[in-house]
């Protein structure tokens, strides 16, 4: 099997070439190409020379423009990097025969009630960057290819820029912190996305009818307060410097900390489809955030012995 992999770098995308080598050949494109393949999805009008000179059987999408705060105020990017570009995508694996898998957000729904947000909900994005994700959605489930979207919420890693190293920083340097605590969702580790990701999609190539939309987060839910209090403890533990008291870090409401782009409070998704396709087990968000704490905190022990 030959898959073509955009976004090779990012969170999402770091861990999917890690997942996806055991399936077959993986040709992994970064924003600056590779031997004369574009994976800038800045430029849509490169990536169908890219799909069809690549032979992909499999077309994964990792890339996506994700500041979310920016996009208010950079609208035209957001809209061609997280719509024009995967519509770009499905147009050129519908030609080729390619199944395409696409991430989406919990962003393209309103965030209202307090209930896990199905597939079939009403949509109704708050914000520049869930519409642009939306219309991307709806560009390639209107192409006619095949395909897998997959709404995850709260995306985090163990590399790179992410709400556990802040919150390690911040712990070390203050004595008191406010988190929002009306926020509701689950946080979703890259290596998990990846790695169900590697086994839906033999499932879907022998049986294409199990293609389509579905919801996939970690199992449980949280709030950014509480999501905090749970890695500062464990790093305390762990004998990481925290300067915050337990009673110093204070729950608040998102008013408390106003923002451009709205977000929604409630990012709950039911993966009840997911699980009832494929047969996946969803850890609860827990392990998955404890596993990523440890090798934080290994790798900041390491450099600073070095």
């Amino acid at each position: 099997m030959r898959i073509l992999l955009f976004g090779a770098n990012g969170q999402v995308g770091w861990e999917l070439q890690r997942a996806l080598a055991p399936l077959g050949e993986v040709i992994a494109l970064d924003r600056g190409g590779l031997d004369g393949l574009s994976g800038d999805l800045a430029h849509p009008d490169t990536l169908a020379d890219t799909i069809r000179a690549a032979g992909p059987e499999v077309i994964v999408n990792a890339a996506a423009y994700t500041a979310v705060d920016k996009a208010e105020s950079e609208e035209p990017i957001a809209q061609t990097v997280n719509a024009a570009a995967p519509a770009a995508m499905a147009k050129a694996a519908k030609g080729v025969g390619a199944l395409l898998v696409h991430y989406s957000t919990d962003y393209v729904f309103d965030g209202s009630g307090d209930q896990p947000w199905k597939e079939n909900d009403q949509t109704g994005p708050l914000n520049v960057y869930g519409r642009t994700k939306l219309e991307g959605e709806m560009a390639i489930q209107q192409s006619g290819c095949h395909y897998l979207v997959f709404r995850t919420s709260w995306v985090y890693a163990s590399r790179g820029h992410n709400f556990i190293r802040t919150m390690l920083r911040l712990s070390a340097e203050r004595e008191s912190l406010q988190l929002i605590d009306d926020q509701h969702g689950a946080p979703t580790g890259a290596e998990l996305i990846a790695d169900i990701t590697a086994q839906v999609i033999p499932k879907v190539m022998e049986s294409r009818e199990r293609a389509g939309l579905y919801h996939l987060a970690s199992a449980g839910e949280t709030n950014w307060h509480d999501y905090a209090s749970f890695v500062i403890e464990r790093a305390r533990e762990a004998g990481w410097p925290v300067k915050v008291s337990r009673s110093g870090i204070t729950a608040v409401k998102s008013d408390r900390f106003p923002v451009k782009a709205r977000r929604p409070l409630n990012s709950r998704l039911a993966c009840t489809a997911l699980e009832s396709a494929f047969g996946i087990f969803r850890p609860d968000w827990r392990v998955g955030v404890s596993r990523a704490l440890r090798e934080i905190l290994a790798c900041e022990n390491l450099g600073a012995r070095q």
